[in-house]
């Protein structure tokens, strides 16, 4: 973990209530697709945890959804503002696991990890299918950035308004691959734990305190033991899960 100050060089609508958010500055510590960052926000008592859409050099894309008051004033801050920045935290996922041929499915704003993850699976020659599934036609963001990169890409949306009506368990039917990785909420990531043909790599979105493992409050029970999902994780293998009743 990393505590520093960037700089927002872009902060502009994607889609409904998402925003891209351009950082540059030290990111020496971002070292992984999968991590995440904690940014303090004015105002507000706790800072706001953010999965890493992209890094490269200097240069970090976070793709946030606005939900509350602290997402609210993010969207509202412009370009040459500065941030408060826990960065390098979370696990990340693990590339060295990957199949020859790897599912990446996402639900809503945690689409957003994958995006780099497809281009470091990319890197090492491996294929990759995106399955990313939102509400409606309106939600859809980066479509067009993952099928630049990837062998295929599948949408769904629950309402039908674009590609597969339902879920990204429906879209993943007759879907052939190896290994899988995912990211979304909690009950997309229970359905995909049914419906996966294979092992994988899940990356949960959960409520934090500190960020870093010292207030206990994102704590998990696993086969292994109790993990902190923002220190242990967020990213946990398909085998060490228990999903609470």
């Amino acid at each position: 973990m990393k505590q520093v100050v960037l700089t927002i060089e872009e902060n502009v609508p994607i889609a409904k209530d998402v925003q891209r958010m351009v950082l540059s500055g030290d990111l020496s510590a971002v070292t992984a697709p999968g991590q995440f960052v904690n940014l303090a926000v004015a105002g507000q008592y706790l800072r706001r945890p953010i999965s890493v859409c992209d890094c490269d050099g200097g240069r970090m894309t976070l793709l946030y959804k606005i939900v509350g008051q602290g997402t609210a004033k993010l969207a509202d801050m412009a370009a040459g503002e500065t941030l408060d920045t826990l960065t390098g935290l979370g696990n990340g996922f693990d590339l060295s696991a990957a199949g020859q041929r790897n599912a990446l499915i996402g639900g809503g704003i945690g689409a957003a990890p994958l995006y780099w993850l497809a281009r470091a699976l990319k890197a090492q020659g491996a294929e990759t299918c995106a399955v990313l599934g939102f509400n409606s036609a309106e939600d859809v963001f980066y479509a067009d950035a993952f099928a630049a990169i990837c062998d295929s890409v599948i949408l769904a949306t629950a309402d039908g308004s674009r590609g597969v009506r339902g879920f990204v368990t429906d879209a993943m039917a007759g879907l052939a691959y190896d290994y899988f990785y995912t990211c979304g909420p909690e009950p997309m990531l229970k359905a995909v734990y049914k419906a996966g043909a294979s092992d994988g790599q899940f990356s949960f979105e959960e409520r934090m305190g500190c960020g870093f493992g010292a207030c206990m409050g994102c704590t998990c029970k696993t086969v292994t033991g109790y993990k902190r999902i923002c220190r242990d994780g967020p990213v946990l293998r398909k085998g060490e899960i228990l999903w609470a009743d």
